[in-house]
């Protein structure tokens, strides 16, 4: 045993550091942290009505920042009742703000309630502190791939799975669904999982496809070649890399005259290699075509920036294509629900068109063909956007797109103009867009209006954020830049913590900081009563970090069926489940961490898309720093200021808790007291690959503190035992 291990041990002299303060759900902040010059504002909360309002909570006058290693104070400050006390509808909290922009010194932190002698979750502050974040969310995609296999040392041990869907008329030898004869089979391997089932949308990439694509395009710098999947290290971003393995799919979906099959579906097994349903596919279709003909141009022009002229080459040539197809064949259709997969896929009349649009945008930038040009000059007043000169999330997709045609060199100067004034005077004065931020509008600083929480909010809120940012990234309103940074960072914190729920809405994440996590979500493979995968802290593993979940659905409901009509009385008893919340809820409190199926139907609340991680990765981006950063920044920071321990997880915890260390090479000391300081177990642990597991199984439910020690460092975390 190391000296200095020794002599803490003799002295068994127990005190509490800052991180053993009592940690309440009313003081909510960024779970991650902050970036050093961004806006900071915590927000503490007063439950008025919903779940939660039995803890009713009243803020002291005086608030502090403080050190989370050392405890000492770095920030004073008051806080700042929102609306003069007046309660929020949406959330159903009476709020503070409290506003520590100033403090900009790198480091570990809590936000602390002198008068209550209570605090927040641990929090950093550095210019990396999302590098990690958007790397968890962007990995999401990797998990989500069909046809490949997850091997431990890309997936991670608990999540390894064979290859899905390689069976008998399974994706490498796929079927039309009315027509299962030989001569129909089509290897249609690849692509992702659209989302909690195996299915594959062409039509569904539309939205998840230029999200990634402009993500990548935007801010180049802060992509990586090292995300850990199997094509780290071959120079080319990752976040690319994943792209070409969706656009690889839709290659595969292309019939040779040009046509785009439409959808591929069947099964649900966990894990999915286990899942042997015959799978189908739907016929060409010319919504699929004009999305395909969309985003394999975009692709193209993103591999192009990159030099792989070759493969860039390829997907331009089917994006003619495709899009020549479509203009020939521009009214066939396949309604596909109950026939092939469980989402209706299908598009048309407006929406149909503006893909066309869309597309005619893309492929003119790839191009420089003007008879796209052409199509987009005599087409675009038809899009909402200038139709109704009005910005809104729902229509992230086709105003990108517009966006897009503003900076194409040879773009007609009038279009270019109209396109530009329509989106940014909605943006500057629709009580919707900047004017909420500059009001004040939500409380909780991410406002969508009460018909916006819809399913899958959580897309939507990011669509916000995005758009806000749209506006900087192509320079609309430089005298409200700072505000459409600040506006954006707001639904940015939203998904880390700052909403009525205290939620990080990312799973499993305590690893990377968030100490509040989405613990469960609707998903096949990670499905309800999974002994490996249900829960974060029940099951084995619980499912991977970094998928989203829909979110808050106020119209969540049980299936019709209920309580009395759905086919048996074991089934009947299903509509007993605790639903409350997310039913008869506020707003932005009409959520549960939950994955139950059939009749309880949680998907509506937390089924996890590749849409809603592609709308997230994108937004986060923009706050992300070059893919070469350190968490140092450029400064070195004092190990004493952050500490050495990351993060302990899950909490509460069960049998055992793992510890994620700094330093992945280290020996400590492992001391256990309840809360009186009596000593209950020490041991010395060599660390080797910075995390270390700890034995619970010997105590009581209840509050423990452990404290790690160093020859350096100690520092005292709160354990929880269910």
């Amino acid at each position: 045993m190391k000296k200095g291990v020794l002599i803490y041990l003799m002295f068994a002299v127990f005190y509490l550091h800052a991180s053993t303060v009592t940690i309440v759900p009313n003081i909510k902040i960024d779970q991650f942290g902050y970036q050093q010059n961004a806006q900071k504002i915590a927000i503490i909360s007063n439950p008025v009505t919903g779940y939660n309002n039995g803890t009713s909570f009243n803020p002291g006058a005086n608030y502090q920042v403080r050190n989370w290693i050392n405890n000492s104070v770095v920030f004073t400050g008051t806080v700042t009742p929102w609306n003069n006390g007046s309660t929020q509808t949406q959330s159903g909290d009476k709020i503070w703000w409290f506003d520590f922009s100033s403090l900009t010194l790198p480091g570990s932190y809590y936000v602390y309630d002198v008068t209550n002698n209570v605090g927040s979750y641990r929090f950093e502050i550095n210019d990396c502190v999302y590098n990690d974040v958007a790397k968890a969310a962007m990995r999401m995609f990797y998990y989500a791939r069909c046809g490949s296999v997850k091997s431990a040392s890309t997936a991670g041990t608990g999540w390894t799975d064979g290859v899905c869907h390689k069976s008998n008329q399974q994706d490498l030898d796929c079927r039309l669904y009315n027509n299962t004869n030989t001569v129909t089979a089509r290897n249609l391997s690849g692509g992702w999982h659209d989302a909690g089932d195996y299915n594959k949308y062409v039509n569904f990439t539309w939205s998840t496809l230029t999200d990634l694509l402009l993500a990548y395009e935007e801010k180049p710098t802060v992509w990586p070649d090292n995300y850990n999947i199997p094509e780290s290290g071959n120079g080319i971003p990752d976040i690319l890399d994943e792209v070409k393995y969706e656009l690889d799919w839709l290659l595969k979906m292309q019939q040779s005259n040009g046509s785009v099959l439409s959808v591929v579906g069947g099964g649900g097994a966990s894990p999915p290699s286990a899942d042997n349903t015959a799978r189908r596919y739907g016929p060409a279709n010319t919504s699929a075509a004009l999305t395909t003909a969309g985003m394999l141009a975009l692709g193209a022009i993103q591999f192009n920036s990159i030099g792989s002229t070759s493969y860039a080459s390829t997907l331009q040539t089917a994006a003619i294509n495709a899009y020549t197809w479509a203009v020939t064949n521009p009214s066939v259709t396949f309604n596909n629900a109950g026939l092939v997969a469980a989402g209706e896929q299908e598009i048309n009349g407006y929406d149909l068109f503006a893909h066309k649009v869309c597309a005619s945008v893309y492929l003119y930038a790839l191009t420089g063909n003007a008879a796209y040009k052409t199509f987009v000059d005599n087409n675009y007043m038809n899009v909402h956007l200038i139709a109704w000169n009005f910005a809104y999330p729902f229509e992230g997709p086709e105003q990108d797109a517009l966006l897009y045609y503003t900076k194409i060199p040879g773009a007609t100067p009038a279009v270019k103009t109209a396109i530009s004034n329509a989106f940014a005077n909605s943006m500057s004065t629709s009580s919707d867009n900047l004017p909420a931020y500059i009001n004040k509008t939500d409380a909780y600083k991410a406002w969508l209006t009460d018909n916006n929480y819809t399913w899958n909010s959580n897309q939507t809120k990011s669509k916000q954020g995005n758009m806000m940012l749209s506006m900087n990234q192509y320079s609309l309103n430089s005298t409200n830049a700072s505000n459409y940074t600040n506006a954006s960072s707001g639904y940015l914190h939203y998904f880390h913590g700052i909403n009525p729920n205290n939620k990080t809405y990312l799973s499993n994440m305590s690893s990377l900081g968030a100490e509040n996590s989405v613990t469960q979500f609707y998903h096949s493979w990670f499905t309800d009563g999974s002994a490996q995968w249900d829960e974060v802290g029940v099951s084995t593993y619980g499912p991977p970090p970094g998928y989203i979940p829909g979110g808050p659905n106020p119209s969540y409901a049980l299936d019709q069926c209920c309580p009395s009509g759905c086919g048996s009385a074991a089934n009947n008893a299903l509509c007993a489940t605790n639903v409350t919340p997310p039913l008869n809820q506020p707003i932005q409190k009409s959520y549960k961490d939950f994955n139950d199926g059939w009749p309880v139907n949680s998907w509506t609340i937390s089924e996890a898309g590749i849409y809603t991680n592609a709308a997230y990765v994108r937004m986060i981006s923009k706050f992300c720093t070059a893919a070469s950063c350190s968490v140092t920044t450029g400064q070195k920071m004092n190990v004493h200021d952050r500490g050495f321990i990351q993060t302990l997880y899950p909490q509460p915890s069960q049998d055992k808790i793992f510890i994620k260390m700094f330093n992945k090479q280290c020996t400590v000391g492992l001391f256990l007291f309840d809360v009186s300081g009596k000593l209950l177990s020490s041991n010395s642990v060599n660390v080797s690959d910075g995390i270390i597991d700890f034995d619970l199984s010997g105590i009581c439910s209840g509050m423990y503190f452990l404290k790690i020690v160093s020859d350096q460092n100690s520092e005292t975390r709160k354990v929880i035992k269910e």
